[in-house]
């Protein structure tokens, strides 16, 4: 494709060290940490990300076998996302020479902490905690809110389709009360590599039913997203970020290939199912290599670990490749494909025939649905306990509620979509085991010690 005369994003203005919230006080940091590993630092220590470890990934909460969760699933992701980084960063770096060294240095570290924040706004419970919200609001008492209290059709699309990737945005750039202006105040270019879906909720389709960030952020959004140079295709709708592409590909290559290792360790599928997934990566060369050094391992755990691992190589040099030899079109926002989606043939069939075999061993597997449906039912009791308390705050069992959210939460604002936020703020915050524990006091199933 012939990419003359298209609108181009440049990568001088796509990598900046303008923070959010304090772009009065921008200026060039000459500590021994970049501002993107500051970014970083920022993100691990902080309390959002820290309860990710009491969030379901897929599998429930580990007993005694331990599989991933929201947190072991970021780091990892963040680890994987920073080899690509890395990689796209040495390829571009000696396509365009020592005159952009500077910025396209930071690509790694960049791609890193933006992994560590992908799934910090997820609710408790995953997408059934994602579906819960928004069935309370299209399908359950939430429905009489829209015309009882006016609320817009922007307003009423955000809620009715609640979405983690906005509530990540959201998280990130909110001023809570009593917090500093700009919430996390990361650099813009972080920021903008999370947000996989660059419009408002107005926007999605039957075919595309995400977005990247609700009505009360459009204008937040639209002042990055335009300091940066994002091509800008309609009011509130953007082109991605380029490293959103290496950001989604960690992803994928994390939530596909480590749930195939859970899977073995729980005894879902086989030693000899997983090992046949995983080498299916690989040409009859390194097959045979990979069962040599196979054989000096005899715990079967550490054989899979080995091939998951080799297989995540692949992947990362096969989603760079794509990346770089895609460049131009994605730069000019008309790349419409995910990096997985474009890798080689024969290693992209073995990643689909992970793909299917996780969605009828795994996802499907009883204890994974069972706990959705618990997730389900313990996130709409608390929507419908909670909304319903900010709404009729003088009644005394209402008094009680509200007074276990903390301060930060806008519950008194006069604007009911505010409000209304702000109860998806607290409950989306919450870890699962908070939120059992807070379900389990609101139906009188538990009591606290005293």
């Amino acid at each position: 494709m012939d990419f003359t005369g298209l609108e181009r994003m440049d990568w001088n203005k796509l990598i900046t060290t303008k923070r959010f919230g304090l772009e009065d006080y921008h200026n060039v940091n000459e500590q021994d940490r970049t501002e993107f590993q500051r970014d970083f630092d920022r993100l691990i220590f902080s309390s959002p990300f820290r309860r990710l470890q009491n969030k379901t990934q897929v599998f429930p909460l580990p007993g005694s076998i331990f599989v991933h969760n929201r947190l072991t699933h970021s780091l990892e992701v963040s680890c994987v996302g920073r080899s690509l980084g890395n990689a796209v960063s040495k390829a571009l770096r000696q396509k365009y020479g020592q005159a952009s060294e500077e910025n396209l240095n930071e690509i790694g570290a960049i791609v890193s902490a933006a992994c560590l924040a992908h799934d910090m706004g997820n609710p408790p419970f995953g997408h059934s905690g994602e579906t819960a919200i928004s069935s309370y609001f299209s399908e359950g008492n939430g429905q009489k809110l829209k015309d009882k209290y006016n609320l817009t059709d922007s307003q009423w699309n955000d809620i009715i389709h609640f979405e983690g990737n906005a509530n990540a945005f959201r998280l990130l750039t909110h001023q809570f009360d009593g917090r500093r202006k700009g919430g996390f105040v990361l650099t813009y270019s972080t920021i903008a590599s999370i947000v996989k879906y660059p419009y408002k909720s107005d926007y999605i389709t039957d075919k595309k039913k995400k977005f990247g960030f609700f009505q009360s952020e459009k204008e937040d959004f639209k002042k990055i997203a335009d300091d940066l140079g994002l091509i800008r295709i309609d009011d509130y709708k953007y082109a991605r970020h380029p490293l959103v592409y290496l950001v989604e590909a960690a992803d994928d290559i994390c939530y596909e290939i480590m749930d195939i290792e859970d899977a073995h360790k729980l005894k879902l599928i086989s030693f000899e199912e997983a090992k046949e997934l995983l080498m299916s990566f690989f040409n009859e060369e390194q097959k045979t290599h990979k069962e040599k050094h196979m054989s000096t391992i005899n715990d079967e755990n550490e054989q899979i670990a080995y091939l998951r691992s080799s297989v995540i190589g692949v992947l990362v040099k096969e989603c760079s490749r794509v990346f770089i030899d895609n460049e131009e079109a994605i730069l000019s926002g008309v790349f419409s494909s995910t990096l997985i989606e474009s890798i080689d043939n024969q290693i992209r069939a073995a990643y689909e025939k992970c793909q299917k075999i996780s969605c009828k061993k795994i996802y499907k597997s009883k204890d994974v649905v069972d706990i959705e449906i618990a997730g389900y039912n313990i996130i709409y009791t608390l929507m419908e306990k909670e909304i319903d308390a900010v709404f009729n705050a003088d009644k005394a069992y209402s008094k009680q509620l509200l007074a276990r959210i903390p301060e930060q939460y806008e519950i008194e604002y006069e604007d009911p979509y505010r409000r209304i936020m702000a109860v998806l703020d607290y409950i989306s915050g919450m870890t699962d085991i908070y939120a059992l524990d807070l379900y389990r006091k609101i139906n009188g199933m538990s009591l606290p010690s005293l």
